[in-house]
Formats: C-alpha cells, sequence, structure tokens
C-alpha cells in the first residue's frame, strides 16, 4: 500500500536548535582565554609578516614599538572578546597611538599604517576561524560564533583605526609646521624621484649639488628625552665644523630623536673611517652615529645617504650589539652584512650552517668566535692573534683548534672566505643570527 505525500502547508517544520547569545558569548570567551596563551607568539606572527610585506614598516629602529603596537591591540581585542565588552567603550593603547605618531614623523605613507591594520585584521579573523575548526562546534553554533566575531573584530579594526589615522594626520601638521617641513619634503623628495628636480632642491634649501657629500645618520637609542633633536641637531653642525665641511650642512629630523645629516666637501676628502669618526664627533651623550661613502653631484648625495641607511640598518637591527657609537658602511663586513641583515631567517640558517657549534650564543661559543675573527684578521698569525687578545700564543693555538673542530660539525664545507664573513655577520647582528645550543636547525 503506497502512502500519499503529505501537502506541502501540512508538513512540521524541521527541529534546528536555537543558539542563545549567552551560549555565542561564552563560547567566545573560552575561545579567547585559549587565544590568550598565545598572545606572544601571535603577535610575533603578525608583527613579522607586517614588517616583511608593507613598505617602510621594516625600519628596525621602529621594530620594538610596531611588536608593542601590535600586542597592545592583539590584548584589547582579546580583554574584549572575553568579557563582552563594547567597543564604543574602549581607549587606544599608549603604543598604538605613539608607533602612528612615529610614522608621521618619518613621512611614512599613512595607507601603510591602515594597511598594517587590515592585515592584522585578517590574520586574527583566521586564527580564530582555526580555532573554530578546531573545537568541532556544532554547525548552528559554530556560524553564530563566527558572525559575532567578524562583527566584533571588524568593528575594533575600524574604530582604532580612524583613531591612529586622525592622531597621525595631526602630528604630521604639527611636526611639519614645528620643524622645517619644507626643507625636509624636499629632501625625500630629491631621494625617491625617479628624476629629481634639481634646480628647485638647491632654490629652496640653499645647498649645492655639484660638490661631494657625506650623509649621517644620527640617534639617539633608549627611552625618549625632550628635546632630544636639537641635542642631534647640534651634534651635526659640531662634526660639520670639526670635518671643516665647505658650508652648512643638511640637516633633517625623521623623529624626535633621529636625524639625516648631509655634509658638503670640496677638494677636502672627508674622513670616513669610524674610529677617526667617533674622534671627531667626541661622542659623550649616548648618540650614534651611522655614516655612508663620499658621493658626488645629486647620484652620489642620494647613494651616500643609501649606504648610511645600511650601516644604520646594520646597527639597529634587534639583538645586535650595541657597543659601536659609530657604524661606517666602509666598515669591513658592513656593506655585505646590510645585504645579508635583510633576511633574519636565512642568514641565521646560512651562519649555523657555515659555524656549526660556534654558531651558539655562549659564552664560551662567543670567545672562540672571536678568537678566530682575530687571527684571521692578523694575516691568521698566532703571534700577532696573542698580541691583539692579550693572551699567551699557546692559548690562541688552543681556541682556534677548538673552533675549528666547532666547524666541522656544520653541514657545509667550512671555506674559510664563508667562515670569515660568518663571523663578521655574528660580530654585527649578535644574538639575531644566533642559536641557541638545543635549537634544531
Amino acid at each position: 500500500m503506497s502512502l500519499s505525500p503529505v501537502p506541502f502547508h501540512q508538513r512540521q517544520p524541521s527541529r534546528v536548535s536555537v543558539v542563545t547569545d549567552a551560549e555565542v558569548v561564552m563560547a567566545i570567551a573560552e575561545m579567547a582565554r585559549e587565544l590568550k596563551s598565545r598572545e606572544r607568539e601571535i603577535t610575533e606572527r603578525m608583527s613579522t609578516r607586517m614588517a616583511r610585506e608593507i613598505d617602510q614598516l621594516d625600519d628596525p629602529q621602529l621594530g620594538e614599538m610596531l611588536e608593542a603596537s601590535v600586542h597592545g591591540n592583539l590584548a584589547t581585542v582579546i580583554h574584549v572578546l572575553v568579557n563582552d565588552i563594547p567597543v564604543d567603550r574602549l581607549q587606544p593603547t599608549t603604543a598604538s597611538v605613539e608607533y602612528a605618531l612615529r610614522l608621521a614623523q618619518r613621512d611614512v605613507p599613512s595607507n601603510s599604517l591602515v594597511r598594517a591594520y587590515h592585515m592584522g585584521q585578517h590574520e586574527m579573523l583566521s586564527i580564530c576561524y582555526d580555532e573554530i575548526d578546531r573545537r568541532e562546534l556544532p554547525a548552528p553554533m559554530a556560524m553564530a560564533v563566527i558572525k559575532r566575531l567578524t562583527e566584533i573584530i571588524y568593528s575594533y579594526i575600524e574604530w582604532i583605526t580612524r583613531y591612529v589615522f586622525d592622531a597621525y594626520e595631526a602630528e604630521r601638521i604639527r611636526w611639519v609646521n614645528a620643524r622645517g617641513g619644507v626643507r625636509s619634503s624636499t629632501v625625500h623628495a630629491l631621494l625617491s624621484a625617479d628624476r629629481p628636480d634639481v634646480g628647485a632642491f638647491e632654490s629652496e634649501t640653499g645647498y649645492r649639488l655639484s660638490r661631494t657629500h657625506l650623509a649621517l645618520i644620527l640617534w639617539r637609542p633608549g627611552p625618549e628625552q625632550s628635546g632630544a633633536f636639537n641635542g642631534l641637531d647640534t651634534q651635526a653642525r659640531t662634526i660639520a665644523r670639526a670635518m671643516r665641511t665647505n658650508g652648512p650642512p643638511i640637516v633633517t629630523a625623521i623623529d624626535r630623536r633621529t636625524a639625516w645629516v648631509w655634509l658638503p666637501f670640496g677638494r677636502h676628502h672627508p674622513v670616513t673611517d669610524a674610529a677617526e669618526l667617533y674622534a671627531i664627533a667626541n661622542i659623550t651623550d649616548g648618540t650614534r652615529l651611522a655614516v655612508g661613502l663620499p658621493g658626488h653631484g645629486p647620484q652620489g648625495f642620494r647613494r651616500s645617504h643609501q649606504q648610511a641607511g645600511a650601516a644604520y640598518f646594520v646597527a639597529t637591527v634587534p639583538g645586535s650589539p650595541s657597543s659601536r657609537p659609530v657604524v661606517g658602511f666602509g666598515d669591513p663586513g658592513v656593506a655585505v652584512v646590510s645585504l645579508l641583515a635583510k633576511d633574519l631567517g636565512s642568514t641565521r640558517a646560512w651562519v649555523r650552517e657555515v659555524l656549526g657549534e660556534l654558531a651558539d650564543d655562549t659564552e664560551q661559543a662567543a670567545t672562540l668566535r672571536h678568537t678566530l675573527s682575530t687571527y684571521y684578521a692578523k694575516g691568521e698569525s698566532h703571534v700577532h692573534a696573542a698580541q691583539s687578545l692579550t693572551v699567551h700564543r699557546n692559548t690562541v693555538k688552543y681556541r682556534i683548534t677548538k673552533a675549528i673542530k666547532a666547524t666541522r660539525g656544520s653541514t657545509a664545507p667550512a671555506d674559510k672566505l664563508d667562515i670569515a664573513l660568518a663571523l663578521q655577520v655574528c660580530r654585527f647582528l649578535g644574538a639575531s643570527v644566533l642559536s641557541k645550543p638545543s635549537d634544531d636547525v
């Protein structure tokens, strides 16, 4: 006997589980608590990607500020999710606002800042969606959680982006008006234009480009100090007088504690050796100095600055030794190391492959690296290396033997030139390219 189908209007609706707001809030809070335990990992992941993929956010001097800004925003979002706090009751973190101000001072385009926040939004949603998948929530609950999470994170990014963008614009106007913005913008135009207007630059600045230039970058690391830029400006002009320049220098504020400087020269060839420059500069207040090589004409003006920027990058890579007050592009190894420093992950792996256990971040390995580096610098003379290190010649021999033995455990052949370069990389970049003894590379 066949059964007649039930008319559509008489069918009973299928039972669908109803998800309450309270259940969604509780599920999100539980997930957010799990994410809180991964705050550091997520912060590093986001910061690294932003610095790698967004133009002008890869300045190592601002690396810590970028990470602090990312961490502050991440911690705030997690706090919102755990406690179900409305976005309109929030206050931005100090780190987020300060980072926006610093980018404005450095003339970094505002779209880089906005793009960083949208990249953070994408990363955060991706992490949350993965967490929802991992929890295998029922479909109705999963959809409700996704919908609410997306709305909260979107609302937060919209709010914080408007706030920091307004702060950026206000600081940009204030900075331009307060610190010779016309000259600063003119300098940036000369550096970035494919066909710079040399006449407009010279008319605006009073600085002739048809001569030799030496570019410097002066900065003060550590906590910000009031009047720091005035001190850098004074320091730059003191260096110019000591080096007998062919006219006054150009000094451009990049932020409250960083200055770009160009020194003009005629027939007199400028000093570029780091030790001599340090003696001439007479730096006693913690100011640090990066130096390019002399260059002639408009292209020399730009190239010398690029070289100073490369030396500055080497000096400010996180984890690099900070004991060198002056770093010159012409110093042995700096030019090559500046290129390798652009990809620390690959460089760290290469250093390990070449040096083996000599790349360990330990005092013993550091002593062996210093001894072997000195030995190479002294023409592979045990006597001269011992004199430089003020130790007995037999001590040098013992350390060299031990250092070479350590490199033989590496995966690459122990080529002397590779070893010498890897030692230079370790000397300049320090912990950022070294390995913990237990690391698997």
